[in-house]
């Protein structure tokens, strides 16, 4: 019980500490992006933290006031809609956004509007993707799309592009068509970066693999690749009447720079291979970080 207890402390103080440096890089990088590009050009960006940057333009309201006072109705309905957890870790990476925006001093960085635009949004989106990382959000937008998907049983990407037309529609007539366009490609740079962090660097590939030669090939994989498998015994249909026999199938996860030398190594084994292929977004444990036993 002991050990066990030491474990789980173990491992819950471990992810505490890694989801504390990963909000707080995100809310340094946030920071940056708002205050090193995006406020001295009025450029703004979609969700929340769009709407707290069209505000403070139009009105000249600090930008830290109107990212808390935002986000307040988001924290509340991540409280309802994901968890308490959730909602107390949101809270203190937007107070903390807002402290940072507000006591530490960024200086310009361009004032060319592409740069501005472009590399506003990239450490925008970066702040936000570590925050997710971390197990938080700095933009309620996500929250809010969540919900809304499940009421009107639509898709969280419909909401947020939905969103996100109004918000760009308000800055094109406020404040310029110029302004609307370039906030559009920081948009464009933070979703991207956003999908970056969040994803990983490295994609994934699930490969099944089916084959007469189903041992050589599971061998093949693991000596090698340097790669785990998992083998499901199955059945094989064919034939015009159906016809079934008992086969093991073969399934590994591979990077993608590897799915050339895989397929490459299949081939070589068995021309009549059945293989079907399918994205992941992130794997955890086994043997997908090692490196390959030997060429």
């Amino acid at each position: 019980m002991l050990a066990k207890a030491y474990l789980e402390f173990k491992i819950s103080t471990r992810r505490t500490l890694k989801d504390i440096v990963l909000i707080a890089a995100g809310i340094f990088s946030a920071s940056f992006g708002f205050k090193g590009f995006l406020l001295t050009n009025h450029f703004i960006d979609g969700g929340a933290t769009g709407i707290s940057l069209l505000i403070s333009a139009l009105s000249g309201i600090p930008l830290f006031v109107l990212l808390i006072l935002i986000n307040i109705p988001f924290i509340l309905l991540a409280f309802r809609t994901i968890g308490k957890q959730f909602a107390v870790k949101t809270a203190f990476a937007i107070c903390g956004l807002a402290l940072c925006v507000a006591t530490i001093h960024f200086p310009d960085v361009t004032n060319d509007n592409l740069l501005v635009a472009v590399f506003g949004g990239f450490f925008l989106g970066a702040g936000i993707g570590l925050s997710v990382r971390g197990g938080a959000v700095i933009d309620g937008t996500e929250v809010l799309a969540i919900y809304l998907s499940r009421k009107l049983r639509t898709t969280i990407g419909d909401i947020i592009i939905a969103i996100n037309v109004l918000i760009f529609s308000a800055a094109a007539y406020l404040l310029s068509v110029e302004i609307a366009m370039y906030s559009m490609i920081t948009y464009l740079a933070a979703s991207k970066t956003l999908d970056f962090i969040v994803e990983g660097i490295e994609e994934y590939t699930g490969v099944t693999i089916i084959s007469s030669h189903n041992e050589e090939i599971r061998k093949m994989i693991i000596e090698k690749m340097g790669r785990g498998v998992t083998v499901y015994s199955g059945k094989r249909g064919y034939g015009k009447n159906g016809e079934t026999r008992n086969t093991d199938i073969i399934y590994t996860v591979i990077t993608r720079l590897e799915l050339n030398r895989l397929s490459t190594e299949i081939e070589l084994i068995d021309t009549n291979a059945f293989m079907v292929m399918s994205s992941i977004k992130s794997t955890k444990g086994g043997m997908i970080k090692k490196r390959p036993l030997h060429e």
